[in-house]
């Protein structure tokens, strides 16, 4: 008898499937028979884990790519600096996994465009990486004379930045390189420190 598999471990191994079907064609081609193909399961079978609804499927898989992102994006650094480098250049894909899950967000960003449901889940992640972005670079500027509105503007910048490292990495062939992505990090980091005078300057 082959061993029980959680519902869960079940239903990622779904959704592994459907990444890996919109990265090699594209978030249209998605159908219970093509995930039924690479996941070696009946297509009764996956209904069970979902229901008779196609579309759970896909939220379910929007869900787990964006919780992967976010998990990239802890660290241990203590430091603010390493703690903002880590940030930006840990989400960036530097792996054919990450580069894989990277081009499916993107499909699900363009979708987006025209499906409500996916829009408003897309977006409640968006600002939840702004406002993490906005904290870590207080910790970053808390001796230095930052008004609101430069505040705005950095969270700007390096969301920018992230977004830019995220759509060169789905139109080139190979991940991103870790090294260049960080010494990138590391130069915006700096001049975000450098570009305001301490506080109790002047």
């Amino acid at each position: 008898m082959p061993p029980k598999v959680a519902p869960e471990a079940r239903r990622e191994l779904i959704a592994d499937a459907v990444i890996d079907e919109i990265a090699e064609h594209g978030l249209r081609s998605v159908t219970l028979a093509r995930i039924a193909a690479r996941t070696g399961l009946a297509i009764g079978s996956i209904r069970h884990y979902f229901g008779d609804n196609f579309r759970e499927v896909m939220r379910f898989t929007l869900s787990v790519l964006v919780q992967r992102v976010v998990r990239r994006r802890g660290t241990r650094a203590t430091d603010p600096t390493s703690r903002l480098v880590d940030a930006i250049s840990l989400v960036a894909p530097t792996t054919d996994q990450e580069r894989r899950e990277n081009s499916a967000l993107i499909e699900y960003h363009v979708a987006a465009r025209t499906d409500p449901e996916f829009a408003s889940e897309i977006a409640k992640a968006s600002i939840q990486g702004a406002e993490a972005m906005r904290a870590l670079l207080r910790d970053l500027l808390a001796d230095k004379d930052v008004s609101e509105e430069a505040l705005r503007r950095e969270v700007l910048l390096l969301t920018t930045l992230i977004e830019g490292f995220s759509l060169s990495s789905s139109m080139l062939p190979a991940p991103l390189d870790e090294s260049g992505v960080r010494a990138v990090a590391e130069m915006t980091v700096r001049r975000v420190r450098d570009a305001y005078p301490p506080i109790d300057a002047g």
